[in-house]
């Protein structure tokens, strides 16, 4: 499952430098995740960055995106090789 940044976000810009996959960007109103792009960090760490510096844990799951650790893989896979 991707992730999703809540309309709490407060853009204290913690979270994009610890995006590995850059999938964090500056949105309208408040940053917001690129579903393609985003991977929970699989392939690159055990827990999701941007969660962990988040301080006021407004990113969450997207229910609209359900996925599992193997289709966050092989999107880390896909995007190792084809950026």
């Amino acid at each position: 499952m991707a992730l999703m940044i809540t309309d709490q976000c407060i853009n204290c810009d913690m979270c994009v430098p610890e995006c590995p996959n850059q999938a964090i960007f500056e949105g309208e109103k408040f940053y917001e995740i690129d579903t393609q792009r985003c991977t929970e960090c699989v392939g690159f760490y055990e827990h999701q960055t941007c969660v962990d510096v988040c301080p006021i844990e407004c990113i969450v799951q997207n229910p609209q995106h359900i996925e599992s650790k193997a289709q966050l893989l092989n999107r880390f896979h896909y995007l190792s090789l084809f950026g």
